[in-house]
């Protein structure tokens, strides 16, 4: 499997916007839930459509255009998303409106609105795009389904997919998640995240999108070699399994990985599955993390895969991703392991488009 990545688009609580800088300066706020940076939508979108748009509408058109214009790309042979939630605000909206309209006659733009899909669909009236459109929803598995797909329609002979994940935070989703004791009770620093030992994370959003092609180009920042997605893996032995054969279908060692991707987020119950796989099976490998830069939520592995990207092309890891140091001058293979609630586990193997 040859599959390249040939442009991104990120909009999260760092400064992710232009592809061309790499978290030179991170942002290290201090907050119980992380919230994305706002940027100028009105170079985008005009003012009457932005009074009528969600947040998450807003920033995911934003990274999605950010993405083809990073790539130089117009015309696209599908285009999918996947999400956690959806449009939870407009959600929130139309059933609030439901109870307070006695459940009677609404205006239907609300619930219209607050279905997956509506981004997936803006995009596509924005591009003018008739082609193959589809959201995926399965929780924690949601963007990987979504990239599943797009890798599977380009194996079909699809030139150009366009790919996202996505997903947004609300103050009544924190209030009703607060009940399952899933978050930090007191404020930290972002960056402070794993040197602070409370129970439970920090709520994040974001969205991130990917341009994925046949051919690469002279932008290309990697190339897709494999991925899996397993449900609840029965310990970390399965799940090193799992890492050994997606490495084998692709011809690489295990020794020949320079870079893992972990989605540890900060949870001493929920992290122990990454502290034991790598006192066995890491330890000489350069090992990053990604969730103290954007939060926990159920698409966060997209923003995990925009790191792997942007290590590859890049060349460089940039230090607040350092877990550990085993710096190796030349990187050409990076595997991203995430799992959501120990429940939905990925992995993701990426090589440098020269290798």
């Amino acid at each position: 499997m040859n599959i390249y990545i040939n442009g991104l688009g990120n909009v999260s609580p760092q400064v992710t916007t232009d592809s061309k800088v790499f978290l030179e300066e991170p942002i290290n706020k201090e907050g119980v839930s992380f919230w994305c940076i706002d940027p100028d939508y009105k170079a985008i979108l005009q003012k009457a459509n932005l009074r009528r748009m969600s947040r998450l509408i807003k920033f995911g058109i934003y990274a999605a255009q950010q993405c083809l214009l990073d790539a130089n790309v117009e015309d696209l042979d599908a285009i999918l998303t996947g999400t956690g939630l959806g449009c939870q605000k407009d959600t929130e909206k139309f059933l609030i409106d439901i109870y307070g309209n006695d459940e009677g006659v609404l205006s239907p733009t609300k619930f219209m609105q607050s279905t997956h899909n509506t981004l997936s669909g803006q995009i596509a009236l924005m591009l003018n795009c008739e082609n193959y459109n589809f959201t995926y929803v399965h929780r924690g598995a949601s963007f990987e389904s979504a990239l599943l797909d797009g890798v599977m329609l380009i194996e079909e002979g699809a030139k150009n997919v366009l790919v996202g994940g996505l997903d947004e935070l609300t103050e009544t989703y924190l209030t009703i998640t607060n009940r399952m004791k899933m978050w930090r009770k007191e404020q930290i620093n972002q960056l402070d995240l794993f040197s602070d030992k409370q129970s439970g994370t920090i709520a994040g959003e974001g969205a991130s999108f990917f341009l994925l092609s046949k051919e690469p180009t002279p932008k290309s920042y990697a190339k897709i070699k494999g991925m899996k997605i397993l449900f609840k893996p029965k310990s970390i032995e399965a799940i090193h399994a799992e890492m050994a054969s997606l490495l084998n279908d692709s011809d690489i060692a295990f020794e020949d990985l320079d870079v893992v991707v972990l989605g540890v987020n900060g949870d001493p119950a929920q992290d122990k599955l990454y502290d034991d796989l790598k006192e066995k099976y890491f330890q000489e490998i350069q090992l990053t993390a990604f969730k103290h830069l954007c939060g926990e939520y159920k698409t966060a592995s997209a923003f995990g895969m925009w790191t792997a990207a942007q290590i590859l092309g890049k060349q460089n890891i940039p230090e607040v991703l350092k877990l550990n140091k085993n710096d190796k001058p030349r990187l050409k293979n990076v595997l991203v392991y995430n799992c959501y609630n120990n429940s939905n586990h990925s992995l993701l193997l990426l090589q440098d488009v020269n290798a």
